[in-house]
Order: structure tokens, then C-alpha cells, then sequence
């Protein structure tokens, strides 16, 4: 397995939270797949392929304490800011049926 993971590719993951040291220790036969269904002919018969949504790039103006505090929630401040606005979407929705 070692020898499939590029040098490039090992230290652009390492910003990430992935221990790669400990994943290129590993063996096959240490890896626990117990949670990974069966790739069978059943599996392959009833998957469905899910497409995320696509994304609109646009810009927005934010006030500046709004976003740091976002940020300072960790990683993926953008998911956050989704969710806010489908939640106020759903909200808005639910109040004028």
C-alpha cells in the first residue's frame, strides 16, 4: 500500500485530521471492513447513485464578526453558513403555507 500513495498526495492530506503515518503501517488484514456492505450482485442491483447539488459561486458581503465567528467553529464554515440560510429557508417556507 505504500507505494501507492504519492509523496505529493501524503503531505497535501497531512493538513487534514487523517493519521496516514498510522495508515501506511497498516496491513489488509488489519483494517476493520465489518461496517462495508457486501459488493455482491444484490449490492449492485439496489444502489442508487446520489449526486450532490451543485453549488453557485457568488460573492457576499458578511459582517466581518459574523464570519470569524463561524470560522472559529473549526473547519467548513461555508457548510455552516448552508445550513443557517436552509434553515431559515425551510423556516420562511413552513410559515407561509
Amino acid at each position: 500500500m505504500n507505494d501507492r500513495i504519492t509523496k505529493t498526495t501524503s503531505e497535501t492530506r497531512t493538513k487534514g485530521k487523517t493519521d496516514f503515518e498510522r495508515l501506511r503501517g497498516m496491513r489488509d488484514e488489519d483494517i476493520d471492513y465489518s461496517d462495508v456492505p457486501k459488493l455482491d450482485e444484490a449490492f449492485w442491483k439496489t444502489v442508487k447513485l446520489t449526486m450532490p447539488e451543485p453549488k453557485d459561486r457568488l460573492t457576499i458581503r458578511l459582517d466581518h464578526d459574523v464570519v470569524e465567528w463561524l470560522k472559529k467553529h473549526g473547519r467548513g464554515y461555508q457548510t455552516r453558513i448552508n445550513a443557517i440560510l436552509r434553515s431559515y429557508m425551510r423556516a420562511q417556507s413552513d410559515a407561509h403555507r
